[in-house]
């Protein structure tokens, strides 16, 4: 029984003493609260000067001696330090301030989250200075008269089959707004230390090696040279890599990868100039045995350059490795140095004759009347091919129109066909009678050339 009445004594006890002392804790904290009534909290920095535990009223002096000691530090981003004193630009305290604010915004009963977090605060109209003493000052900062060294985005350099990312530069060009702001804010909050690179004083490339741009960049530039593509021309090919299509990359300043689209047209062109073949000099062996050139003419290879570079750009794009023809705009029947083949019409202007071969058979010659030189009607020499044949046509020029049985146009408005009109085909009457451009031959020539010949066959016009 007793030893109950001892656990009894101690439980109250206990509870005595604890209520004792939470309501010494309550009282204590009571009066610190009454305290902080007229006295700013732990830890309170104003406009950066530190006013903790400090009376309200009694703060004036605090705010007047660090103005009369104030100087702004500005670092650079090359460690240079520069200074703007507060008595220089008349940088005074404002008595007529705001800083009520601060100790409202202070409820005495929250004094104690002060131990354990710094209580900063802003008063926009606390510190004045004279304007035009700061613009002076910041004028003559050296910052702002050295030599610039603009920033640059990252770049990328082609070597050895690969892009490489080249770092950026930073430079020391100060954004002069930028910098006036923050000097200005800083002086006005009290600060002492102004990092220019840290406050995005200087102009920053946009663009970096940490940038995630840049990685895309470079995979984007890389898959552009992984194309390689094979240009087909019978027995000779063209390969296009990395060694010059690198030639044809730029990146932005976006870093937005720009294929010069001129510079592909020229690589095409440089193509069709080596491996087009309408117009060019040909030898010719004739069936009279004789060795002629001819020039001109629309027959032969012709490339589409402007579909071909488009095609290019689009198997740049998609980083195509592959073996191809490029678009043509014409094709002749064969490839190689004789693009004529074996099945082709033989006009000899000189001796005004025809020879048609098929296979490398003669299916006919004989006598025709081309166009009259005396009149300007010359028929063009070159090599030419059969734009179509038809059966019964009429034809029509200045001063005349002539029914045909066999027409077959081989220049423009320029063809083969017979002409019943005439009795005699061959010899001078070309000189005298000729036509006015197109090749006259009599009936049963033309007959046997128009059923025998097909779309496309080689036309060659010649002179000895």
């Amino acid at each position: 029984m007793k030893n109950i009445n001892t656990k009894k004594l101690f439980q109250s006890l206990f509870r005595k003493n604890l209520i004792i002392l939470i309501a010494l804790i309550m009282l204590i904290y009571a009066l610190i609260s009454l305290y902080f009534i007229n006295h700013y909290f732990f830890n309170t920095v104003i406009n950066g000067v530190d006013v903790s535990l400090k009376a309200h009223d009694d703060v004036d002096d605090l705010f007047k001696n660090f103005i009369e000691d104030y100087n702004l530090q500005l670092i650079e981003r090359n460690g240079e330090i520069e200074e703007i004193i507060g008595q220089e630009i008349e940088m005074h305290y404002n008595e007529r301030n705001k800083i009520y604010i601060v100790y409202r915004r202070q409820s005495p009963f929250k004094w104690i989250s002060s131990l354990f977090k710094q209580q900063k605060y802003y008063v926009n109209n606390l510190f004045m200075y004279n304007n035009e003493q700061l613009a002076n000052k910041i004028n003559a900062l050296n910052c702002l008269h050295k030599e610039i060294v603009e920033p640059k985005n990252v770049s990328f350099r082609y070597s050895n089959g690969s892009y490489e990312a080249i770092g950026e530069v930073y430079g020391n060009k100060i954004n002069r707004d930028k910098l006036i702001n923050a000097i200005e804010k800083s002086i006005l909050r009290g600060e002492t230390e102004l990092d220019l690179n840290e406050n995005l004083c200087y102009d920053n490339p946009k663009y970096t090696l940490s940038s995630d741009k840049t990685l895309k960049t470079k995979n984007l530039l890389d898959k552009y040279i992984s194309t390689k593509i094979t240009y087909l021309f019978e027995n000779e090919s063209e390969i296009l890599d990395a060694n010059t299509i690198n030639q044809w990359l730029s990146v932005d300043e976006d870093l937005e990868v720009e294929i010069e689209k001129r510079a592909v047209y020229k690589y095409v062109q440089k193509l069709s100039e080596k491996y087009d073949t309408v117009g060019v000099a040909r030898k010719i062996k004739t069936s009279t045995n004789k060795i002629v050139e001819v020039k001109g003419g629309f027959y032969g290879w012709k490339i589409d350059q402007v579909a071909e570079t488009k095609a290019l750009i689009e198997n740049i794009k998609r980083g195509d490795v592959l073996r191809k023809e490029p678009k043509y705009l014409q094709r002749a029947l064969y490839r190689g140095s004789d693009d004529i083949g074996n099945t082709y019409v033989e006009i000899n202007i000189t001796r005004q004759y025809l020879w048609f071969y098929k296979d490398g058979k003669l299916i006919t010659q004989g006598p025709v009347v081309t166009g009259n030189p005396n009149k300007g009607y010359s028929t063009k020499v070159g090599v030419y091919m059969l734009n179509y044949k038809e059966e019964g046509a009429t034809l029509r020029g200045p001063h005349y129109e002539a029914e045909v049985t066999y027409w077959m146009p081989f220049n423009g408005n320029i063809g083969l066909h017979d002409a019943s009109w005439r009795y005699s085909f061959g010899r001078d009457i070309y000189k005298r009678r000729g036509s006015h451009g197109c090749v006259n031959a009599p009936k049963y020539l033309a007959k046997k050339i128009f059923d025998n010949i097909e779309d496309g066959t080689p036309i060659i016009c010649y002179e000895e």
